[in-house]
């Protein structure tokens, strides 16, 4: 292009730009179409060039007497004068003829065509003609959308109503031929979900057709047209190329997946063996078979994360990885508890205090234990009540199982009477032992027994023993034998003296034989076979 005279320079010396290897590039824009590049350094930014740049494109555009036909490059030192008409555009630097790999001049000859062309384009978008054939195509569009949406409610109303007859009467006879193990119910659920899910692509499709041709349609809309597809189509882009790029790491989480769930099943199908007894194991015992396959899972599982972790797609993000943190401190915070539960809870198991179905005293309560979860240990106390203990205060506790040698050698109920000494201590053992003897529930043998515990100021404490076999009736034979022990003695005319006794009384405190049976209380019958009978 010819050469003009020299035009002063600008305010901003433009000549550094010729060091600005390496700094980002920008586009020059105009309605949304980019017209040229620019590049920028520190100090005068590229996005900042260009946006200067428009701003004067824009001010020539506005201007009607300017004539786009009109225009020239102007070469001053390294660098192109951009002008239409006389009126500054911007200057053109070698660093931007960098960009496209080409002189200078071509450079600049290429850009000023598209300039007047967009200056034309952008007062005839702005023209009142314009606007109105806008107007009314956008109207024209917005029924057409209008009645697709309609006709598309309509379409898929009807085909759901089409597969509702032909398919869900399919799927129930297959529900009837499967015995309920296939559920019709759901089966429809997922062909309406299909269903459901394509009508609502269709519309989001037709609206998001709709959005783009009507904001295309006027100038001051018409950038947002591009960018509603590429929000949309940008991510799924990159989430398609990170999927493929990520495809071998997936293949090897697929393997490792069918690698561990072998060694899990494999390891199940071994520990329920030794549990049922088709495998014996030298010093292990079966009931914690389960509990340590339990422990091998979480420990393989475990390793499998481990070897898995650099192979999650995005592991190496820091966002990942802040995640990863953020949730290892939540955890490790408040799981504290929970996981001294858990570990209490599988030391009980291999520390055998008891099983289920004995009966325990675990500190203040007493019961049969239900169950042994991993958190805390299930009790059904004496009066049918359920007892939810931790099993951090179960291992912290001393635990008595009473059923634990009741089942082999009988478990030992015994209680204390106090009985002055003018009571032949003889006398006294056998009326005690006689008490027993009528207490059905207790074991014959070995033989109960009676210990004197005690030498008192006023009274000798004998104390009963006897064996039980069945741990959860021993309330109902503690009751008994007490009952037995009182006929007994009122019997033989001994009085009972514990558990405080302060002088003689003037009568003995007994009970006569025929005041046993007093209202209410109603004697037993001759059929009964009881050693007492009614006076």
């Amino acid at each position: 292009m010819p050469a003009t005279d020299t035009v002063p320079a600008t305010p901003h010396s433009l000549s550094d730009f010729s060091h600005s290897d390496g700094v980002r590039v920008a586009d020059v824009e105009l309605d949304g179409a980019t017209l040229f590049r620019v590049r920028g350094i520190s100090a005068f930014p590229a996005a900042e060039r260009a946006k200067r740049i428009r701003q004067q494109i824009v001010a020539v555009a506005r201007n009607p007497e300017i004539d786009p036909e009109v225009r020239r490059a102007v070469l001053q030192g390294d660098r192109l004068r951009l002008e239409i008409d006389g009126e500054l555009l911007g200057y053109l630097l070698p660093v931007d003829a960098e960009i496209e790999e080409v002189p200078l001049e071509v450079l600049a000859e290429a850009i000023l065509p598209r300039v007047s062309e967009a200056i034309f384009k952008y007062r005839e978008t702005r023209s009142s003609r314009s606007l109105l054939r806008s107007t009314g195509i956008l109207l024209g569009i917005t029924a057409v959308a209008g009645l697709l949406l309609w006709g598309m409610s309509a379409l898929f109303r009807w085909l759901n109503r089409l597969i509702e007859r032909a398919v869900k009467l399919r799927i129930e006879r297959i529900e009837k031929a499967s015995h309920k193990v296939i559920d019709a119910a759901q089966l429809w659920s997922w062909f309406g979900g299909l269903l459901r899910g394509l009508r609502t692509l269709t519309l989001a499709a037709i609206v998001l057709t709709w959005l783009n041709s009507a904001l295309g349609l006027y100038p001051w809309t018409r950038p947002f047209a591009t960018d509603i597809f590429r929000l949309l189509l940008n991510p799924l882009q990159k989430m398609g190329v990170g999927l493929i790029e990520s495809l071998p790491d997936l293949v090897f989480l697929v393997v490792l997946y069918f690698v561990v769930r072998f060694l899990l099943s494999a390891t199940h199908n071994f520990f329920q063996r030794v549990d049922r007894g088709w495998i014996r194991l030298d010093n292990f015992d079966r009931d914690w078979a389960m509990p340590t396959y339990r422990i091998a899972r979480i420990l393989v599982i475990a390793f499998a994360l481990v070897v898995a972790y650099p192979y999650i797609p995005g592991s190496d993000s820091e966002a990942f990885k802040g995640v990863s943190i953020f949730l290892g401190v939540v955890f490790s915070i408040g799981s504290s508890s929970f996981i001294a539960n858990m570990i209490a809870g599988y030391s009980l198991t291999y520390r055998g205090a008891f099983r289920e179905g004995d009966r325990v005293r675990i500190g203040e309560h007493v019961g049969d234990v239900v169950d042994v979860r991993a958190l805390s240990t299930r009790m059904r106390s004496l009066k049918n009540e359920e007892i939810n203990i931790p099993n951090s205060e179960v291992l912290a506790s001393a635990v008595v199982n009473y059923s634990t040698f009741g089942r082999e050698q009988g478990i030992i109920l015994h209680t204390d009477v106090g009985i002055g000494y003018d009571t032949p201590w003889r006398q006294v053992e056998a009326m005690l032992l006689q008490a027993a003897a009528r207490t059905e529930g207790l074991e014959p043998e070995p033989p109960p027994f009676v210990l004197q515990t005690s030498m008192g100021d006023f009274t000798v404490v004998y104390q009963l023993n006897a064996f039980c076999r069945d741990a959860a009736a021993m309330m109902k034979l503690y009751s008994a034998l007490h009952a037995n022990i009182q006929d007994v003695f009122n019997e033989y005319g001994v009085q009972i003296m514990s558990p405080n006794y302060e002088q003689d009384p003037a009568e003995l405190k007994i009970v006569p034989k025929e005041q046993w049976f007093a209202a209410p209380a109603k004697p037993p019958s001759p059929a009964s076979g009881k050693p007492l009978q009614s006076p």
